[in-house]
């Protein structure tokens, strides 16, 4: 039996719940379920990180793996025989305690001995692991690098605009770990009275941290997840939430509920029963759950479970009343060293003024900012290298603004507008762009730099570098995404995020129009219908030409008609099951890029397909956790359409039943990432010669690709990335003469690559890091005149030894193994 589904399955919980009822029932045992309950919590999480490691164990280790599950196995039935036995049978039960002390000492000894073998056996693949998802991300930038041509934009090690980005933040997140006294003493005083609280009042289970918007309340709550009394008081059981403004309470309740107890559940509609709410505190496991962005009190009230041993952070700018939360640490604003300081970082590089500075307008620029951290970071860096005359004209709009108070809200967005005001036009419009995103979501990559291409009628070079503007003033953060854990990564591994007053601002600038009038018709938080807003004008032509949906299940009365005549992008977020797409589809015309984001827990099933038959003018597709839907014959073939992205969708051979090249005459671009139900790539796909592009990643169930896929003449990347149950490349591959990059990494049953790959005579790049079985290289490799890097594991790298002595300009690159466990402090 493997140890995945050891602990998948049931034998783990069931055993956990007759344990706890024996230490009720049964004074014999009680001391032994009691050890075993404690064993049991500290074998959990162990598993789970060998689980998702993605590390196929050995089999001497997988026999004592299995030998511990049958030892439980038959634990559980002595549990249960326990339960059953009455009172009065003193013999029995003497009988029944001596097996338990027997299954304790045998649990014991495993954990004490084999187990901690396998954790720092296993620590290392780990490690190997986490350092191929970086090398991953440096080499898919420098592929896009490569493409964008002489413009350095990428992670390289030659520092590439991107790069540079994303080191910067990195950086900027250790010097504030490192540096919370400069954040104020307010931040010091929190840190260690809220710690206090949490780890000595066991009268206290739920902790409250409020301040304004921009005080820093969300570093102060993740500087306490960090802290190391936090996490040995409770055992690393600490886990961070983001509530927002529109939260899907349901699945919140089921993602705490999954940390509080450590079992998986899978689907939705689960309801905690109530008999789990009571278990005895001495055998619960302390866990620390924190509320980032609570808006809500009943939303506050929902999340909430009275579980022993668990505790809650919740973070508001409100203060919620004492009878629901125990102790409220209020956030102060920064007395005027502390901000001082904290400018001083971001607009010169250190914590004071500089000489030759005029320190008076700096310190009357500083007094603008009330003492507000996230005004202050995003200022100074607004600031930073500018000319004396745009510091004073920066200071006089500074005073203007109204003082900040109680209601701060849009006194503390008029003083943030200063930081925008000065921006280049285009730059602008890119950062206002932004705020039609949902809340704390991260923003793919990929889906932006689409969306500012089609907008502003820029190249993808320009999009890049407007990104990392934005990043080096503050105004959004780069977020490089590890697959470890995470539901899906984009192509290029990063994405964006925004704090919610900086998107609060973009909102509040874009809306200074009537509603008709404006370029961005947004609905700030995800709402049950549209605003009436909308409603009560929509007799008149709406202007926008970005408009932003965020709402739940939407049926066709549900849909008003509205005319949007100016419209290009259009962004659908929603959390259902069914969804209605909105009959205004049909009043854009000039609609170029589609965006359809499902934040439910199972694909959508989408009604009104019709809609597509008029996107004649549509050049980019974004699909998320989408059933892919068959497209009616009636549907006129998209011929602008370049790209389509599906990410997380239900294929299940909707494809196959459609003629691709007949509705995408033009595709340039095919992702698929993390689709489900993907047996096959459909046949018609072949026929598309206008594809570039062909991208297929983490699709688990795919077992073939078409064997005439070499008849995609024009294709210059395939990548065929993490899909296990691939056993084979198509001969046909031979005949992709434009093939510049193919990766398949990750296809662990890959067998071999094809005979005929000497023919891709324009292959510069192959990856094929964890494939195993590949132990032979087809002698036609010596022709690949332009092959310039090869990348795999070391016990694959030596097949290519020969041919690197035959192609001395070949760089066969090895992912090193690393044993340095300083990783695991982050």
């Amino acid at each position: 039996m493997a140890v995945t589904d050891f602990f998948a399955g049931e034998i783990a919980t069931e055993l956990l719940k007759e344990l706890m009822a024996i230490c009720k029932k049964s004074a014999l045992c009680r001391s032994s379920a009691q050890d075993l309950i404690g064993y049991i919590h500290e074998l959990q999480p162990i598993i789970e990180e060998i689980k998702y490691s993605g590390v196929e164990l050995s089999q001497p280790r997988q026999r004592q793996l299995d030998t511990l599950s049958q030892t439980l196995r038959s634990g559980l039935e002595t549990a249960r025989k326990v339960l059953n036995s009455p009172r009065w049978n003193v013999y029995k039960n003497l009988q029944l305690a001596k097996k338990m002390e027997k299954l304790e000492k045998t649990v014991s000894r495993f954990v004490k001995g084999p187990m901690q073998a396998h954790v720092l056996a296993d620590v290392h693949h780990v490690r190997f692991e986490m350092s191929e998802r970086l090398d991953r991300l440096e080499g898919s930038t420098r592929r896009l690098e490569q493409r964008l041509g002489v413009m350095k934009i990428g992670v390289v090690d030659s520092g590439g605009w991107l790069g540079e980005a994303v080191k910067k933040v990195e950086e900027e997140e250790r010097w504030c770990e490192g540096n919370l006294a400069k954040l104020g003493a307010g931040m010091e005083l929190g840190k260690k009275n809220v710690r206090e609280v949490l780890i000595e009042r066991e009268d206290v289970s739920i902790v409250g941290i409020s301040g304004i918007g921009g005080s820093g309340k969300t570093t102060l709550a993740r500087e306490i997840c960090r802290d190391d009394k936090i996490n040995s008081y409770f055992s690393n059981g600490v886990f961070f939430l983001n509530v927002s403004q529109s939260p899907n309470v349901e699945q919140l309740r089921l993602k705490i509920w999954e940390m509080i107890s450590g079992i998986r559940i899978e689907g939705c509609g689960f309801i905690v029963p109530q008999s789990m709410l009571h278990f005895d505190r001495k055998f619960a496991k302390p866990t620390l759950v924190v509320l980032d962005d609570i808006w809500s009190l009943s939303v506050l009230e929902q999340l909430i479970f009275r579980v022993p041993g668990c505790k809650i952070l919740a973070v508001s700018r409100f203060k919620f009343p004492q009878s629901l939360i125990n102790f409220t640490y209020e956030l102060d604003l920064l007395r005027e060293d502390e901000a001082m300081s904290l400018f001083c970082h971001f607009a010169f590089g250190h914590s004071s003024i500089p000489i030759g500075m005029n320190k008076n307008l700096v310190k009357q620029v500083v007094d603008e900012c009330k003492g507000l951290p996230l005004a202050l970071k995003v200022i100074g860096a607004s600031l930073k290298d500018q000319p004396e005359m745009y510091w004073t004209g920066a200071k006089s709009r500074l005073s203007r603004s109204q003082p900040i108070c109680e209601s701060h809200e849009v006194q503390l967005l008029e003083r943030m507008k200063l930081s925008i005001d000065y921006l280049p036009g285009k730059v602008r419009e890119c950062f206002l762009d932004l705020g039609c995103f949902p809340e704390d979501k991260k923003i793919p990559l990929d889906v932006l730099i689409n969306m500012w291409v089609e907008l502003h009628d820029i190249y993808a070079e320009e999009a890049f570098a407007i990104l990392v503007e934005l990043a080096n003033k503050n105004l959004l953060t780069l977020v490089k995404d590890s697959r470890v854990g995470d539901l899906y990564s984009t192509y290029y591994e990063i994405s964006v995020s925004q704090h919610d007053t900086l998107r609060d601002l973009a909102i509040h600038l874009s809306s200074h129009e009537d509603v008709n009038q404006r370029k961005r018709l947004v609905m700030s938080r995800r709402e049950e219908r549209l605003p009436r807003e909308w409603e009560r004008n929509m007799d008149q032509p709406f202007n926008a030409r970005i408009v932003s949906v965020h709402t739940g299940e939407m049926k066709e009365m549900d849909w008003c008609r509205m005319d949007f005549p100016r419209a290009e992008v259009l962004i659908l977020n929603f959390s259902s099951g069914e969804y209605f797409l909105p009959p205004f589809i049909d009043s854009m015309p000039k609609l170029s890029a589609l965006i359809l984001i499902n934040y439910g827990t199972s694909s959508t099933v989408l009604h009104n397909l019709s809609a597509f038959s008029n996107l004649t003018n549509l050049r980019s597709l974004w699909l998320e956790k989408i059933s892919v839907p068959h497209l009616p014959p009636t549907t006129i073939p998209l011929q602008n359409l370049r790209k389509i992205s599906l990410v997380l969708c239900n294929v299940n051979k909707s494809l196959d039943q459609s003629d691709l090249p007949y509705l995408f005459p033009r595709l340039e671009e095919f992702t698929m990432d993390h689709c489900i139900n993907l047996f096959e790539l459909p046949p018609s796909i072949c026929r598309m010669q206008s594809l570039r592009s062909l991208s297929i990643s983490n699709c688990d169930s795919l077992q073939q690709l078409p064997v005439d896929l070499g008849k995609l003449n024009y294709l210059e990347i395939l990548r065929i990335y993490a899909c296990p149950n691939l056993k084979r490349l198509p001969s046909g591959i031979a005949q992709l003469v434009r093939l510049k990059y193919l990766d398949i990494s990750q296809c662990v049953n890959l067998g071999c690559l094809p005979e005929g790959l000497g023919e891709c005579k324009s292959l510069e790049k192959i990856d094929m890091r964890e494939c195993p079985h590949i132990t032979n290289l087809p002698r036609s490799v010596a022709s690949l005149q332009s092959l310039q890097r090869v990348i795999c594991d070391q016990e694959v790298s030596w097949v290519w030894k020969d041919s690197e002595k035959a192609m001395p300009w070949l760089s066969v690159q090895v992912a090193e193994e690393c044993f340095n466990l300083d990783w695991l402090n982050e």
